[in-house]
């Protein structure tokens, strides 16, 4: 069992019962009442640091007793990522990218600059979007965003090691093209961040140029739903979920779906 220490989110409800074209979760429509919260499970750490103006997930996962960490998916208000880091002496050992939408990677220039010797690491489809601000979506908000060049690329079935964690790389396209998660087993329960491939009662929105429900209901269904039931999913909105929640409850890829 897991918890948070502080409650950063209020009850959502599911949502329609139709498959999506639109995603809720992508947009600034809820108003959280934290921008922190932190979960411990086993030997791991993870902090949850919550960025406007997408209400975009940003994770910051450490090993008990290291300073060093990875940062999973750094949003537009990087200067909280930061002030986070510095102010429990932590060092980024990698800057893991789930997919590279303007929300999950607008934070990369601003810790690169801090932490230049930090590894970008993301899915090798997935990488062009980085620098191109029409793939990365925020030329669609009147941005011209181009975050640094990726350092590590990683494929299908990869494993990679930073800070001591060790993860299993699934690549789960239909929100993105290259969209990967990352799979840490090394722990009696396993923990996934998914970004925004499923979130608690809904999943990632489709209707991008790439997007294809498809695959990625597909992907959900083969490589999140055959792990055990109290796996836990760390989304990039919203809020912490599990397989078995998920799988018996998603109106778009759970059982009754």
């Amino acid at each position: 069992m897991f918890h948070f220490v502080v409650a950063a989110y209020p009850t959502v409800s599911s949502g329609p019962t139709e498959r999506p074209t639109v995603n809720r979760y992508i947009l600034p429509i809820f108003n959280f009442l934290g921008e922190a919260s932190f979960l411990t499970l086993n030997n791991i750490h993870i902090t949850q640091i919550l960025s406007i103006p997408f209400e975009e997930n940003t994770y910051i996962a450490q090993l008990k007793g290291r300073n060093d960490c990875l940062v999973v998916d750094p949003g537009f208000e990087a200067e909280k990522i930061i002030a986070y880091l510095e102010d429990k002496q932590l060092k980024p050992s990698a800057i893991l990218i789930t997919h590279a939408h303007s929300d999950h990677i607008a934070g990369i220039g601003e810790l690169k600059n801090r932490w230049p010797d930090c590894p970008v690491v993301i899915g090798a489809v997935e990488a062009p979007k980085l620098s191109d601000p029409h793939l990365n979506l925020s030329a669609m908000f009147g941005l011209s965003l181009r975050s640094p060049p990726a350092d590590v690329l990683l494929n299908d079935g990869d494993t990679y090691t930073a800070a001591g964690i060790s993860m299993t790389v699934h690549k789960i396209s239909g929100h993105s093209s290259g969209h990967v998660v990352y799979l840490i087993e090394d722990c009696d329960t396993i923990m996934v961040f998914v970004g925004d491939v499923i979130f608690a009662g809904s999943v990632g929105r489709t209707d991008f140029p790439d997007g294809d429900f498809r695959q990625l209901a597909e992907g959900i269904r083969t490589k999140l739903f055959t792990l055990p039931d109290a796996t836990i999913l760390l989304p990039g909105h919203g809020p912490t979920t599990t397989v078995g929640e998920e799988k018996r409850s998603n109106p778009f890829v759970g059982q009754s779906s």
